[in-house]
């Protein structure tokens, strides 16, 4: 009878796992970018669920997190390198 019931924080350090690269990443992501300004300054562009029915765009938030990181890490000049295969009847040409 005599153990000592565990508190929340002592349950975090006896459970606590090592943060991954991607976690302190995307952590110092969320210090670094002001999301709320850049959300509410592209908000009033994105496109906007149609009355007409089609598929729904992606959440703005969503869609600027995947172009900055994009931008961050995409190889310099690698789209520019890239030539596209073009089919044609005769085959693949560049």
């Amino acid at each position: 009878m005599g153990s000592k019931q565990l508190g929340f924080g002592d349950y975090e350090q006896t459970t606590a796992k090592k943060r991954t690269k991607r976690e302190r990443f995307l952590g110092e992501m969320e210090k670094v970018v002001p999301w709320k300004a850049l959300l509410e300054l592209i908000e009033p562009h994105y496109p906007k669920t149609s009355s007409k029915g089609g598929r729904p765009p992606y959440p703005l938030a969503t869609m600027l997190r995947i172009h900055l990181l994009q931008q961050w890490f995409d190889p310099p000049g690698f789209r520019k390198d890239v030539t596209p295969l073009v089919s044609t009847p005769g085959g693949l040409r560049t």
